[in-house]
């Protein structure tokens, strides 16, 4: 394989971020920004749609993080926790609200909050009382 083809660059990235993943999931100790790590990403997705021939279940852009560390017990989620897609320039927060717009069928309000990386919470509520991860097993 020729080290600048891209099938080289894709597993050269591949490589990277599933370094980067471990580093940041597992070990609690990024060595990048995540301002670096989203354009490490956002590289190889694009790569991947331009040369969907090396996209594989394997890669980091099929899943979100790394495997958990062993401490951490699993739990059955009643309905999946999904990633949400990142926006780099005005130009993707706009086409991010036309396609809102468009499901919705109407007028949307917006609220932003900082964003706190490594952090997911769902919380789930019955008749509008809070039920615990236990109660709601």
């Amino acid at each position: 394989m020729d080290k600048d083809s891209p099938s080289a660059r894709i597993a050269q990235l591949r490589k990277k971020i599933e370094h980067h993943n471990r580093l940041y999931y597992q070990q609690d100790n990024p060595e990048i920004s995540d301002a670096e790590y989203d354009r490490l990403m956002r590289e190889l997705q694009d790569l991947e749609k331009l040369y969907p021939d090396n996209d594989i279940a394997s890669s980091p852009t099929q899943r979100v993080g790394a495997t958990p560390l062993a401490r951490f017990s699993s739990f059955t989620h009643p309905s999946p926790m999904l990633s949400l897609a990142n926006a780099f320039s005005p130009e993707e927060i706009i086409d991010f609200d036309a396609r809102i717009r468009k499901l919705a069928g109407e007028n949307i309000t917006y609220v932003a909050e900082p964003k706190l990386d490594g952090l997911a919470v769902n919380l789930i509520y019955e008749n509008g009382v809070f039920c615990s991860w236990r109660d709601s097993r």
